[in-house]
């Protein structure tokens, strides 16, 4: 698996200020090993990994035996060939590198959404960073993903209000991708993650790369960054043999090489 689930899994080890407080939809089959999550893989050709957690006694609450439990799951994952893409969501009443949101994303519930490449939320998700309320501020990312998320003035307003806003308002903002009627969340990331499993995995992660470094470079620097990316991925065979399919009107046939 590309390196874009280890990254985010790493940190989500960040201690949050508030516990995670998150809802998804039902009717998975339960995992084995594991004791505060299911894992199972997903999609016609079996290659996203879905992890759910599976806590509902405590709200699906992030302790450190789940995190220790997340990372070993996301490491099977990785050392999967087949696995392309990972949805990560919640169980009964509880939380959506796809966060499949739904009911309350609060404080490191929120923080821990943000850390995923993609938001779906449920229409009746609420997001929020509420730590001002118990005399702290977000602990795990929270003022700085969401200022670069929302913009500075919405940013402050939630962080000096503890206010919380709807999915709309939050996809409106730029926080959450697509809103989709709760139960059906979990299944459109899932479709979303096949999308992405069924591309090239090694293109796919020079992709993140590309993009997240707009967050971190100026824009002539991240010009630079993605004409090496770009340039780097005509070395690939997959490249090659995507140009000639083109050419010859067929459908590509990837290697992964």
């Amino acid at each position: 698996m590309s390196s874009r689930c280890r990254s985010a899994i790493r940190l989500l080890q960040i201690p949050s200020a508030l516990p995670v407080r998150l809802t998804a939809a039902r009717g998975y089959g339960a995992g084995s090993q594991y004791q505060y999550i299911i894992v199972e893989k997903k999609g016609e050709k079996q290659n996203v990994g879905l992890i759910q957690l599976n806590r509902p006694k405590a709200l699906n609450a992030l302790c450190d035996s789940l995190m220790r439990e997340l990372n070993q799951a996301v490491e099977t994952f990785e050392d999967d060939p087949e696995i392309g893409a990972m949805v990560l969501t919640g169980s009964e009443r509880a939380f959506a590198v796809i966060a499949a949101v739904n009911g309350f994303a609060l404080g490191g519930g929120c923080e821990l959404a943000m850390m995923c490449d993609i938001i779906y939320a449920g229409e009746k998700a609420q997001f929020g960073q509420p730590e001002i309320l118990l005399g702290t501020i977000p602990g795990a990312g929270g003022t700085q993903r969401l200022t670069r998320a929302v913009g500075k003035s919405l940013a402050m307003e939630m962080v000096f209000t503890g206010d919380r806003i709807s999915a709309q308002t939050a996809k409106e903002a730029g926080l959450v991708s697509k809103v989709y009627p709760v139960f059906e969340v979990v299944e459109e990331a899932i479709k979303c993650g096949e999308k992405i499993a069924g591309n090239l995995k090694l293109i796919t992660a020079i992709a993140k790369e590309a993009v997240n470094a707009a967050f971190e470079l100026s824009l002539t620097e991240g010009n630079r960054l993605e004409k090496r990316l770009f340039h780097m991925t005509f070395a690939t065979k997959d490249q090659k043999e995507g140009m000639t399919a083109f050419v010859e009107k067929r459908k590509a046939v990837f290697s992964n090489q």
